[in-house]
């Protein structure tokens, strides 16, 4: 059996570390938008924007998969799917969510929380049209997350939706079944690797309506933002 206990992996030098002060911005759609943009130009990530996305039914039964951000700007996070998947459903009836981008070569994480609620249908339309034909194909010949025959089954439909557009100039109409979410953030966690694994975290979270703050440890931000550092 491997020795999965004893494995270790260096990070960062511990005197490189980050402050409050330290910051692209107080904003924090904006100090993502800084770490993103190193983390898609760096060589060793293949896809920045590549999230894990954890969602809950109404009793609190979790799951979490990988999905891609599409999009972002200071009203959320955006991401597409099959309104029918799992996800969906939960979403549908839990609208609290988490997502989490991580960029091991930078050792770097963000993790975000908030609410999920659907794009318009003109958005998802958009969005679907500027996707190569394939991956238009290929959503709308999946019930995503439903149990089928067989492998072949879904590529027998998935040929028979090539034949019927082969027709370059033939428009693919968007599925009812197929649009986009938008995660509307509430709290933000910078998490910065260190070697000593006193890693950095620093939080963004929403102010609370009559919070009073202790500026020793709470520091005001931008907008009804506030930033404190968590401990390791």
């Amino acid at each position: 059996m491997a020795d999965v206990a004893g494995m270790r992996s260096p990070y960062r030098s511990s005197s490189d570390t980050f402050d409050i002060d330290d910051l692209a911005s107080k904003d924090p759609f904006k100090q993502f938008e800084s770490w993103f943009e190193l983390a898609r130009s760096h060589p060793r990530i293949e896809e920045a924007n590549a999230m894990a996305l954890a969602t809950a039914t109404k009793d609190g039964i979790p799951s979490v998969r990988m999905v891609l951000m599409k999009g972002y700007d200071h009203s959320g996070f955006q991401f597409y799917t099959n309104h029918g998947s799992r996800k969906s459903s939960e979403m549908k009836e839990n609208p609290s969510c988490s997502i989490m981008f991580y960029w091991e070569p930078l050792k770097r994480s963000v993790r975000i929380e908030g609410k999920v609620e659907r794009l318009s249908e003109e958005d998802s339309t958009v969005y679907f049209h500027s996707r190569p034909r394939t991956s238009q194909l290929g959503s709308s010949s999946s019930q995503q997350s439903t149990v089928v025959e067989s492998r072949q089954s879904l590529k027998d439909r998935y040929e028979e939706l090539v034949e019927e557009f082969k027709d370059e100039d033939k428009i693919i109409p968007k599925p009812d079944f197929w649009g986009g979410y938008l995660v509307k953030p509430s709290s933000f966690e910078f998490w910065q690797g260190q070697t000593n694994r006193l890693h950095d975290r620093l939080k963004f979270r929403l102010k609370k309506e009559d919070e009073t703050i202790d500026p020793k440890c709470t520091h005001e931000a931008t907008d009804d933002w506030v930033i404190e550092r968590l401990s390791p």
